[in-house]
């Protein structure tokens, strides 16, 4: 099986390359493309690999735009960091994505699906370069870049004041008002609900611990067991209330603190 790897980080080819050989011995590289450019450059002057493990962020953009300039007519696997619920729904048959860091199982399973699908690709009147094109315009879609909440207008004695979002180190309800506290130990205010919040800030950097707690990762001090299977946080700055990790989001948690 000959493969190309779509990627423009040194140490993530080199990672590839050594779980593709542990799960399948007779599969060969026959290229590494870390651009846009560099790929559609490759895919003009070689033949066709038998599939293509293509990351989603390149240096010079998404690699969707790949896919606009040169007709791709074999198996693509993507490989990313986005999270695992935006892309669930694209899992089809011709497309199938990896999480990073890349698993060697998850890669296992991956290639045993392409293998069980191969034929289709060989079919003249197959279908599955146009599942490819549609494919790539929904995840374009799904995955544009959302324009997260940047600073929050707040009353302070008597004016109002513009906070930026980085300064914010946590928000956090008492059951009538939500507030946030920022990095120097300042309460403000804030006119949102939780949701509303939830919708406004980037899930790389905040996270909804509970119904009243959203937390940002600079504001993690410890993390302790407790008791009902979940987690007990010490933030800074200190806050006089718990701040407990719910037992259904104990998971999650732990996955967005690794990233």
């Amino acid at each position: 099986m000959k493969v190309l790897i779509v990627e423009d980080e040194e140490l993530a080819v080199k990672k590839l390359r050594k779980t593709l050989a542990s799960v399948d011995p007779d599969a060969e590289v026959v290229g590494v493309a870390d651009s846009i450019m560099a790929t559609v450059k490759w895919i003009n002057e070689n033949p066709l690999p038998d599939l293509i493990l293509m990351d989603i962020e390149l240096s010079d953009g998404q690699s969707f735009e790949i896919f606009n300039r040169v007709a791709i007519k074999c198996p693509v696997i993507f490989t990313t960091s986005y999270d695992e619920y935006a892309l669930k729904a694209f899992k089809v048959n011709s497309v199938d994505y990896l999480l990073k860091p890349i698993q060697k199982e998850d890669l296992e399973a991956a290639l045993q699906k392409m293998h069980q699908l191969k034929d289709m690709y060989k079919k003249p009147d197959s279908k599955q370069d146009m599942n490819i094109e549609s494919l790539v315009k929904e995840l374009q879609e799904k995955l544009q870049l959302k324009d997260y909440r940047k600073r929050f207008l707040v009353r302070h004695a008597q004016k109002l004041v513009s906070v930026d979002t980085d300064e914010i180190a946590y928000f956090f309800s008492d059951g009538r008002l939500n507030f946030f506290k920022t990095h120097d130990n300042k309460k403000f205010v804030v006119d949102y609900t939780m949701d509303e919040l939830e919708e406004m800030l980037d899930p790389q950097r905040y996270f909804r611990i509970s119904r009243s707690f959203y937390i940002s990762v600079s504001s993690v001090e410890q993390i302790h067991d407790y008791f009902g299977n979940r987690l007990l946080l010490h933030l800074r700055p200190a806050v006089d209330k718990e701040s407990i990790v719910s037992r259904e989001k104990v998971t999650d948690f732990k996955k967005w603190m690794g990233k």
